[in-house]
């Protein structure tokens, strides 16, 4: 049963929501999902150069520049709304001083960070004092995070534990944006250059090589290379509420090449919605003893369907469907999974297999 108030979708017509990192490339589909949903976007960021482009295309929206060591613009910014977004990477140094500025306005903070320790500090520093403020903190509410821990949430069903949850990212491809190498440098540099892996209930830094498997990918993609030990943000969502101390997540052979090459393009348009033409297929396999269940979900564009993701969440929170009133809480335990991901079609299609 959800907490909080009962109210209806209607509820949130007209509620202001800032989105900080608005004229970033996932900002600006979230920007256009909040409208298409009867939010009003709150412009915000660190650029108000790019605020003000932003701003051209979107007349009558609020523009709030704020630069992320500006407690006060911080506030001038969230002040009024009803929650805010946060898009701006790296997470490492934004994700902090946007949440202090939530907590201040005592309104609910999303993020559609992918980074594994940016996420992580978000649930060991503010924890605490979400509870206290009496509101909710969700971070990878996105692509890497959010969909593969309510995937993960929703195949577990009345399990209240399993052995194993596997993971594996069925990319056809991954042109990635300055935003995703900006935090992968980010990233590289506080791991020291070594990798992370989620194993016996922990975290662990290695220096093994990674090791190419093949992953029996449901139709239409099947048998693939894929990167045994790629690493995303569902390290740390799916344990973070999950008893499961294997985490593991995989990568096809060609994302993986193409996300770290040096001479990748960025994702190009190709509709008038922004997308590229990028395609995905998500495979969930979770294991107690002898038994699987999987999840399978598949769509177009990583950085699109960021969008739907954390906009169904704010709805979610402000309309008081959820399973918890406040702290800091990944999608899987803070929605009724099946319900949520059922929500996000005809973005991303979603299909549980027990």
């Amino acid at each position: 049963m959800a907490t909080g108030q009962t109210t209806t979708a209607t509820a949130t017509a007209t509620a202001t929501v800032t989105v900080y990192g608005a004229y970033g490339h996932t900002g600006r589909f979230v920007v256009a999902r909040l409208r298409e949903r009867g939010f009003v976007p709150v412009l915000s960021g660190r650029d108000a150069h790019k605020l003000g482009a932003l701003a051209d295309e979107y007349p009558g929206l609020d523009v709030r520049p704020a630069p992320v060591d500006d407690p006060d613009a911080l506030d001038r910014a969230l002040a009024g709304a009803a929650a805010v977004v946060n898009c701006a990477g790296p997470f490492a140094t934004t994700a902090a001083p946007v949440i202090e500025a939530a907590l201040r306005a005592r309104i609910p903070y999303v993020d559609v960070a992918a980074e594994i320790e940016a996420n992580a500090d978000t649930f060991a520093q503010f924890a605490d004092r979400a509870r206290d403020a009496g509101t909710v903190i969700v971070p990878a509410m996105a692509f890497y995070g959010g969909l593969g821990d309510l995937m993960v949430t929703a195949a577990m069903d009345d399990w209240t534990t399993a052995d194993e949850a596997h993971i594996a990212y069925g990319l056809d491809g991954w042109h990635p944006t300055e935003g995703t190498r900006a935090a992968g440098r980010v990233s590289a540099e506080r791991r020291g250059g070594r990798r992370v892996r989620f194993t016996n209930g922990q975290f662990e830094y290695h220096d093994d090589e990674l090791p190419t498997l093949r992953w029996p990918f449901p139709d239409p993609v099947g048998q693939r290379d894929v990167i045994g030990g790629f690493t995303m943000a569902d390290v740390v969502t799916v344990p973070s509420h999950l008893s499961i101390p294997e985490v593991r997540t995989y990568m096809t052979a060609e994302a993986a090449a193409g996300v770290v090459a040096a001479d990748s393009p960025a994702p190009t348009a190709v509709d008038e919605h922004g997308r590229s033409a990028q395609t995905f297929l998500v495979d969930v396999v979770v294991r107690s003893g002898d038994t699987e269940r999987r999840a399978v979900a598949s769509g177009r564009d990583i950085y699109a369907v960021t969008a739907p993701l954390a906009v169904e969440a704010v709805d979610r929170i402000l309309t008081g469907r959820t399973l918890r009133a406040a702290g800091v809480v990944s999608a899987g335990e803070l929605f009724e999974a099946p319900g949520f991901l059922r929500a996000l079609a005809p973005h991303i299609e979603v299909e549980l297999r027990p």
